[in-house]
């Protein structure tokens, strides 16, 4: 069994500092078995990083749709795991008023951080959490999970406007936090011929690898997968420059498209 200091020391491990932003996509399973099971993880997550920013997804893409309209932030359901719902239910946590890609946030600036989201109109809009995770130079842990659940990656095709990725028709959702209820539209996820086009961000898995962008760790037993988001941004946006397809298709990477690219922040 783990222990919470066990799971501290692994972060310490990784070069993480108590003053980070981190994103954490998390599989609580791949973690094994830990003290306090999921609470015990999330206790050692945010007293770990209680000086810096914590966020973790707490999406609900899943249920929010044309049918399903009103967005309650303090109660929805997040899709995206355990260990998500855990920590959005915890004291001086917040969570970003969106009806599809909500974020939960912990430290000094969280409520700052997540202000506003309300306006973002789609999934993972660049002005949004999800655009300007390199604008805290945040860095994105994935435990025990692989780019399929790498959101920023949806934002930075947003960023530069990447065709099949958007719903035309958008939905007006009500969105109801503690403090303020309001309506907003929102287009959501739709790649036409191309459902869970999410999957198609795995490919490059070995290349972000290669090249030094993504490093493996380990978390209880889980491997992470740890990335500067900076540093993913501009290689993504790369990639993109040579091929605006590249994750449109569920083929192979053409990787000898791609071999001359390096880091630009290294």
């Amino acid at each position: 069994m783990y222990t919470i200091k066990d799971l501290q020391k692994q972060l310490e491990d990784m070069g993480l500092k108590h003053t980070d932003a981190v994103m954490i996509h998390s599989s609580m399973k791949a973690i094994g078995d830990v003290e306090n099971r999921a609470d015990g993880v999330i206790d050692a997550l945010m007293d770990y990083f209680k000086d810096g920013l914590l966020m973790l997804p707490t999406h609900t893409w899943a249920y929010m749709d044309a049918e399903n309209t009103f967005f309650d932030a303090v109660n929805q359901e997040s899709c995206v795991g355990i260990l998500t719902n855990v920590f959005r239910k915890r004291d001086n946590v917040v969570r970003s008023l969106h009806p599809t890609h909500s974020i939960a946030a912990f430290g000094p600036n969280a409520k700052e951080y997540v202000a506003n989201e309300e306006n973002a109109g789609t999934p993972a809009a660049p002005e949004g959490v999800w655009g300007r995770l390199p604008s805290v130079n945040a860095k994105i842990m994935l435990i025990g999970c692989n780019h399929i659940r790498n959101t920023f990656i949806h934002s930075v095709e947003e960023m530069l406007d990447i065709p099949n990725r958007i719903a035309k028709e958008g939905i007006e959702f009500t969105l109801k936090n503690d403090e303020v209820e309001v309506k907003r539209v929102f287009h959501k996820h739709h790649s036409e011929g191309m459902p869970h086009l999410s999957e198609n961000y795995q490919k490059a898995a070995e290349l972000f690898k290669n090249k030094g962008i993504v490093t493996e760790h380990k978390f209880g037993d889980a491997t992470v997968l740890l990335m500067d988001t900076t540093e993913l941004m501009l290689f993504v946006k790369d990639m993109l420059a040579i091929d605006r397809d590249v994750f449109s298709f569920r083929d192979a990477l053409d990787t000898e498209k791609f071999i001359h690219l390096e880091s630009k922040i290294k």
